[in-house]
């Protein structure tokens, strides 16, 4: 009867333990969002979450207002696996159009867009070995339970205490596991830090002989043809071509190029190759500034800086977007905030934010708008982030326009002087852009 006694607390200890709520397995995935300047066309390529494998891959394509109309092509593909291609026709009107590929097994492939191509990652559902181990224990604790149940009934308590060890040791490296789990890191993420495979995405806990993740700088080499703009992307140290870029902002790579005119172009260059990717300039001949922000896996995010010369012909595109702007403009050094006031609250996002302003200075008025950017010591990208609305989803995309009618932006400029400003945001599939120049006051020196 000891014996029953004691398997009967057990069994009430293991019925009051609440299963643990374990955040160790893999990710299932998520949607992901890439800007695209394929061709004439600025798309947003989404890559709907994977639900099953092998399973359907939903993919939208979000085009924009002048994008023309055709037919594009898209398939996807990974090695060893066949490739699955449907035929999207794109429309006149700006909004989503909707295709569906098909992946048969979890892992890196490539979704090309016509000639674009972009890399993504397949995600497996994989238990940790943590997880494994405290529902493993919480089985067999159960198991042995009813065994011991057994033979305490029967009157064999003798026999029954080796169950009832068993099953106290199996509830031990349940509860051990459930409680140490939120304190073990997660292992290297294939495709964020380490370059995916087909084994490590199905099997990230296994051992890697990585310890330092981090990549060297990247040169940029650019040149044109035509109006084609290719970006050459090599690495610092090996000086192979660059292929570990990741998503950021809804975008491999932020193109900012700044025109004789001052015409500012925020493209996203499509990936042709590994280490090449290419936009299409609107003609405007002179001598361009460029600044091109790319996240490197294991390197974070980087500016790269250069400038090109456009020849033939071609004319100066002004900027057609409009608002009325507010300035609180501090000394160098210190916060200063410039809001954009639209009128309306019928806003997009774009690129996964409110708002998107770029900054370049201080400049002079003795050359061209783009020989002073290149020269300009400070480039900076800044965000209007997106504000909680009740009622909209957590991470809206561009199908829902309900924001505004004000965007604002803080930031500290470090330097006095001449800047040049531009905000951008997005209504009716539109990207507006509003330059200015802003004056920012020497500080108080102490």
């Amino acid at each position: 009867m000891r014996t029953l006694s004691i398997v009967l607390f057990t069994l009430g200890t293991l019925l009051g333990i609440t299963a643990p709520a374990l955040a160790d397995g893999a990710q299932t995935g998520a949607d992901i969002h890439v800007a695209q300047t394929l061709g004439d066309r600025e798309l947003t390529v989404i890559i709907r979450r994977v639900a099953e494998v092998p399973g359907p891959v939903h993919i939208d394509l979000v085009t924009h207002a002048g994008s023309p109309p055709g037919v594009v092509t898209v398939s996807a593909g990974a090695a060893g696996s066949p490739t699955s291609t449907t035929k999207v026709e794109l429309g006149g009107t700006p909004g989503f159009y909707s295709g569906t590929v098909h992946v048969d097994r979890a892992g890196p492939w490539e979704l090309k867009v016509d000639e674009a191509t972009i890399p993504f990652v397949v995600p497996a559902i994989v238990s940790s070995p943590w997880e494994n181990a405290t529902y493993g224990g919480f089985v067999a604790a159960g198991l042995l339970l009813v065994v011991a149940l057994v033979l305490g009934v029967r009157g064999r308590t003798g026999l029954a205490i080796v169950p009832a060890g068993g099953m106290i040791a199996a509830l031990a490296v349940a509860v051990t596991a459930a409680v140490l789990a939120p304190m073990i890191p997660q292992p290297p993420a294939p495709g964020e830090d380490l370059d995916p495979t087909f084994d490590n995405v199905n099997d990230p806990y296994q051992r890697t002989s990585i310890v330092d993740f981090s990549r060297p700088p990247v040169n940029l080499v650019p040149s044109i043809t035509g109006n084609d703009l290719t970006l050459s992307l090599t690495d610092g140290s090996s000086g192979r071509p660059v292929d570990d870029l990741l998503v950021h902002d809804n975008a491999f790579i932020h193109l900012v190029v700044i025109s004789p005119s001052g015409r500012l172009q925020h493209l996203h260059p499509i990936r042709v190759a590994p280490g090449e990717f290419r936009a299409r300039l609107k003609p405007e001949p002179g001598v361009h500034a460029i600044a091109a922000e790319i996240a490197r896996r294991g390197g974070g995010v980087q500016l790269l800086r250069s400038s090109i010369t456009v020849t033939g012909e071609g004319k100066s595109h002004t900027n057609e977007g409009k608002a009325d702007l507010t300035t609180q403009i501090r000394a160098a050094g210190s916060p200063s905030t410039i809001t954009a006031k639209f009128g309306t609250r019928d806003l997009q996002p774009w690129l996964g934010m409110l708002g998107h302003m770029i900054v370049v200075g201080p400049v002079t008025d003795s050359q061209t708008p783009a020989a002073t950017s290149s020269a300009a010591p400070i480039w900076a990208h800044v965000h209007a982030m997106i504000p909680p609305t009740p009622g909209m989803p957590d991470k809206p995309d561009e199908s829902v326009a309900a924001y505004g009618p004000d965007v604002s932006f803080t930031y500290s400029f470090p330097l006095p002087g001449r800047y040049l400003v531009w905000i951008q945001v997005e209504r009716d599939y539109t990207v507006l852009t509003v330059p200015a120049v802003v004056e920012v006051p020497q500080g108080v020196q102490g």
